[in-house]
């Protein structure tokens, strides 16, 4: 055997165990969300009768018994009207911050950068307890408009740090044109950068209103009254409720009712998102 048909043989080999791990891998992630989608098509008798068996039937009302219960329709409200305000906010910032920390060179630039890329790994359950105390200073516990603030805060570093990356493969030539053409740095944001840069925003609002979406700690905490809640705190809530009464099926029923918005958010901006990450993750 030659050493081509060896370092091919190799690369073959290499490839197949790639595609193997991978196939263990995408199972393995499938796999509770195909359990819980049948578990929540079963009654309660089959499910505590056997888990793992297919449903006899389809009871759709068990997804009527979950907005019943936990007033998810309520829930539901709460989290969209957080996730866009949060998400028009986050936008509305980081664009140009992204822009001006990418495109212009001053002093203390590179710090300012750099703090924000080190602030990517402080979590919000880490300043829990001194954002809390800040907020209630403020008046503005059981404030959705003062959580939607927050949460697009939080979100500031990694979405600069994405757009960032996008933005230095964006070439500086169109940019010169529209400023010999008249056209000043506002002019240029609105009317080059941002169609240009329009994959690297659609990819950090839809892991932005991702994470909104699913947020828990911070909305427990900062959010009082029940009519407010997020979906998440609903979902804990029936939980606690489904638990004692043994109505398994309506709470695998209120899961996948919380899965489904993020779902339809990938699959709608799935190449968007996809082209945002390739090109961030290859000129950041």
């Amino acid at each position: 055997m030659t050493s081509n048909q060896q370092s091919l043989l190799k690369m073959n080999i290499a490839n197949w165990i790639t595609r193997l791990f991978l196939i263990v891998a995408t199972i393995v992630l499938l796999y509770p969300f195909v359990w819980n989608l049948l578990a929540s098509f079963k009654s309660n008798t089959e499910f505590l009768t056997d888990p793992f068996s297919f449903p006899q039937a389809l009871h759709f009302d068990n997804y009527v018994r979950a907005f019943q219960k936990s007033k998810m329709g309520s829930y539901f409200l709460n989290s969209i009207f957080l996730v866009v305000l949060s998400t028009a906010i986050l936008v509305i910032f980081v664009v140009p911050m992204a822009y001006v920390l990418t495109r212009f060179k001053f002093w203390g630039s590179k710090l300012i950068l750099n703090l924000y890329m080190a602030c990517i790994f402080l979590q919000a359950s880490y300043i829990m307890v001194p954002l809390f105390l800040q907020v209630n200073s403020f008046g503005m516990l059981d404030n959705r408009g003062m959580l939607s603030l927050i949460y697009a805060v939080l979100q500031f570093p990694f979405a600069i740090f994405v757009l960032s990356g996008f933005l230095r493969s964006v070439p500086r030539d169109y940019e010169e044109a529209a400023k010999i053409d008249g056209c000043g740095n506002t002019g240029v944001l609105v009317r080059i950068i941002a169609p240009l840069a329009k994959p690297g925003i659609v990819t950090v609002c839809m892991l932005a209103a991702m994470g909104f979406w699913n947020e828990y700690p911070l909305a427990l905490v900062l959010i009082q009254s029940d009519s407010k809640k997020t979906l998440p705190v609903g979902l804990a809530n029936l939980f606690e409720v489904q638990r004692y009464a043994t109505d398994w099926s309506a709470l695998f029923a209120a899961l996948i009712l919380v899965l489904i918005p993020t779902i339809l958010l990938y699959v709608i901006g799935q190449k968007q998102l996809l082209q945002g990450i390739s090109a961030g993750g290859i000129k950041g």
